[in-house]
């Protein structure tokens, strides 16, 4: 959720930074999770989601971010949606490495 959060509203649309992170504890987010129900949080990712799939729809590949990223480089859209699919790619294989650590089952 703080991922795309960060990439589509701090980095895209150029808004302040809200997320729960900060530098003395820069992953606060996966400690206070535990404390939200599950289904509240799925809802949340859900409605999230559907907000950025809108401004997805609403907006021109090319169209540049308003925030920067490293060394003040302006990305566009396309850029922020070929990394979020990057990252997302990343945590799946490591979800199956963990699963494989559990059940022994190789995928192929």
């Amino acid at each position: 959720r703080w991922v795309e959060y960060y990439w589509f509203q701090v980095v895209f649309l150029g808004e302040e930074d809200r997320a729960p992170m900060t530098d003395e504890d820069p992953d606060r987010e996966m400690r206070i999770a535990i404390d939200f129900p599950l289904t509240q949080l799925l809802d949340e990712y859900a409605e999230q989601s559907a907000r950025y799939r809108e401004l997805v729809t609403n907006n021109d590949l090319d169209q540049q971010a308003e925030g920067t990223i490293r060394n003040g480089l302006h990305v566009d859209l396309r850029w922020i949606l070929l990394h979020l699919t990057e990252e997302t790619a990343r945590h799946n294989g490591h979800l199956d490495i963990l699963r494989e650590m559990l059940d022994g089952t190789t995928g192929r």
